[in-house]
């Protein structure tokens, strides 16, 4: 196994063809892209190590967040049920892999395309390059702490953690943690979704914030419509509920009567926010 994979390096300048400098590192050559800047032979170049979509050895000299002793974020490009999900993490001809056994068992909070994931790098006996997700201790190392003064605010998140008590984000343009109780949101979020949340509280135990997924309560329209339009933000832009739906899968959801609830889509499909029809209702 080629242990300077997913690693910093430093090698020379070797050979060249039309498209690519060859650097050589301790008897291993590395094909450099060309479209990256000019070298000469001889030239010392600096790197990152790893093999591309075709298993070449490759090296590039653009800047590289993650490698396998630090993380960066990988935006998710495709998803496959039975491997996992690919990540662009900034490398040329190459995108990685996070494994189906790291991600949630339940496959409807699997990241989608667009999703964000902070991972690092490993190297398997055959050399091929896997993403391997950041844990709780990796995202406290990462954010600074949260301040007693934010209630209210209106935030960027990205969910990182799924547990059975809550959502566990990073806020990205705060560098802060955040919790979101499931008492706080009208369904669970999926794994590197980005979110907009508010915060509701101030954990001074490990200076981290409470959240909600939740309208504000002066926000709500009278007819229970702003809570609709969230939960249809949160599913994606669609829910298999419509006026025709039964009372008891009503309440089970927005703890309204069907009255209440034929109310609010009315309303919102007259102010052209909605569209209904016999799967369900979707936001416009």
């Amino acid at each position: 196994m080629n242990t300077q994979q997913a690693c910093f390096l430093t090698g020379l300048v070797t050979d060249e063809n039309e498209q690519f400098y060859f650097v050589q590192k301790e008897g291993v050559t590395y094909a450099l892209s060309k479209e990256e800047g000019a070298h000469k032979l001889g030239d010392s170049v600096k790197g990152f190590a790893y093999t591309d979509m075709k298993q070449r050895l490759r090296l590039t000299t653009k800047e590289q967040a993650a490698s396998r002793t630090s993380f960066g974020w990988g935006t998710v490009t495709e998803v496959r049920k039975d491997l996992g999900v690919f990540l662009n993490t900034g490398l040329p001809d190459k995108e990685v892999v996070l494994s189906l056994d790291l991600l949630p068992e339940i496959k409807e909070l699997w990241p989608k395309k667009g999703d964000q994931l902070y991972v690092r790098y490993d190297v398997d006996k055959k050399g091929r390059l896997w993403a391997l997700p950041a844990f709780h201790e990796d995202f406290q190392k990462l954010a600074g702490p949260a301040y007693d003064n934010m209630q209210n605010q209106n935030l960027r998140a990205i969910v990182y953690r799924l547990k059975l008590n809550g959502t566990f984000v990073y806020l990205p343009d705060n560098n802060m943690l955040g919790f979101i109780h499931p008492n706080e949101r009208f369904t669970e979020p999926r794994l590197g979704q980005e979110l907009q949340v508010r915060v509701i509280g101030y954990r001074q135990v490990d200076r981290t914030l409470n959240l909600s997924l939740k309208p504000r309560s002066f926000e709500m329209l009278e007819n229970d419509a702003q809570m609709i339009v969230t939960y249809l933000e949160s599913k994606g832009g669609f829910m298999t509920l419509n006026d025709k739906s039964s009372p008891e899968d009503i309440k089970a959801i927005f703890g309204i009567s069907k009255g209440q609830f034929k109310k609010a889509l009315g309303g919102l499909m007259k102010a052209g926010k909605i569209k209904q029809d016999a799967s369900g209702t979707e936001l416009i």
